[in-house]
């Protein structure tokens, strides 16, 4: 095994990321070493490279929540995995296990949770560590790219859909088309809903059709609150926002109808007001969701292996992770982009424009 592996590390927040040689970590006890096949990126990586929220990183640091690869070694105490075994490592690295959260199945609230990418480093790198009792186990028949963004947008999209609690022959409306929302379509579909897909740009909501919205409405030409209320007689029993944008989230929660749920998974900066009359006049439900448990990422994972859901995915090497976090800046990711640790020979698609620095001792 090498000694040294390569890593897109943050060194200081929005600025470029830069290629360093790292050192190969070794597991202590209740660790494993994964080696990296694939590594979605996620808009959160970008958030974090750039210290957006309160509770920021610690530079330096390597992003990374959508990892997958081979365990290749165990640290002392280690049953639950073998050297071998192909598991993700996703955004909840770990847990206390014993509060009140984590003994009623919601450890992604648990006060001491730690997080890959972000206070844990993470998948950009060619090794990482991994706390074996929280990662995803892969199913076979599962790739590790095709795996990679069921992780985090996978896992994230199926767990809000059952946050709506919206059932088979009712009608879900889903924000944003893009990356998490074509597999929140795929998901919806899969459990029976009927899907109002809502975008701005014709070419997600003409995708959003493929995958088979029964519903778009371009939010820019039309108000998407009256036409899903004149076509469902009362507007959607659940709401799924995975945009990151407050017009998006202030017309999610009009989209909702009486007694209906809408839930944000959209992390956009800053607050929206809410019209607490409606709300309580209408009984509407307006919830968070937070990634989901060990047992929505089983489930997350096994629609895909039963070719219900598939993630649209564009790989990239890890060389070219600043010109996709520009793209991302931009809105220029059509679904989701996976940086391919296991080919050597990809290289760039696009023209680099923010090209990664590269610092001794790498090479050229």
């Amino acid at each position: 095994m090498p000694t040294q592996m390569q890593a897109a590390v943050v060194t200081a927040f929005k600025t470029p990321l830069v290629l360093q040689e790292w050192d190969v970590p070794t597991p202590g006890p209740g660790q494993i070493l994964v080696k990296t096949e694939a590594c979605g990126v996620c808009h959160t990586d970008l958030h974090a490279a750039n210290g957006d929220w309160p509770l920021k990183p610690t530079p330096p640091f390597i992003p990374g929540h959508e990892a997958i690869g081979i365990v290749v070694g165990l640290g002392a105490g280690v049953t639950r995995v073998r050297e071998g075994d192909r598991v993700g490592v996703p955004w909840l690295y770990s847990a206390c296990g014993h509060c009140e959260y984590c003994l009623s199945a919601w450890e992604t609230v648990c006060d001491e949770a730690k997080f890959g990418g972000y206070t844990q480093n993470g998948g950009f790198a060619e090794y990482l560590l991994a706390d074996p009792d929280y990662v995803a186990h892969i199913p076979k028949g599962l790739g590790p790219k095709e795996a990679a963004p069921l992780i985090c947008a996978g896992i994230t999209t199926y767990k809000g859909i059952k946050e709506t609690e919206a059932r088979p022959g009712e009608w879900i409306a889903i924000s944003g088309c893009g990356g998490l929302g074509h597999l929140a379509i795929q998901y919806a579909k899969a459990m029976g809903l009927l899907v109002c897909a809502v975008d701005i740009e014709d070419g997600k909501l003409e995708h959003a059709k493929r995958l088979g919205a029964d519903l778009t409405i371009n939010a820019q030409t039309a108000d998407p609150a009256e036409v899903l209320k004149k076509t469902t007689g009362g507007g959607a029993h659940g709401v799924l926002i995975t945009a990151p944008s407050l017009p998006a989230f202030q017309q999610g929660v009009a989209m909702t109808r009486k007694r209906g749920t809408c839930v944000l998974v959209g992390l956009p900066p800053g607050g929206f007001p809410l019209d607490i009359f409606n709300l309580v006049a209408g009984a509407v439900t307006v919830r968070g969701s937070f990634v989901g448990t060990r047992q929505d990422m089983a489930e997350c994972l096994d629609f895909a292996v039963r070719g219900k859901v598939k993630a649209d995915i564009e790989l990239q090497p890890l060389s070219a992770i600043n010109t996709i976090f520009e793209r991302l800046e931009h809105g220029d990711v059509p679904s989701r982009v996976v940086l391919d640790f296991t080919d050597t020979r990809i290289e760039a698609t696009s023209a680099p424009t923010r090209d990664a620095v590269r610092t001794d001792p790498v090479t050229a």
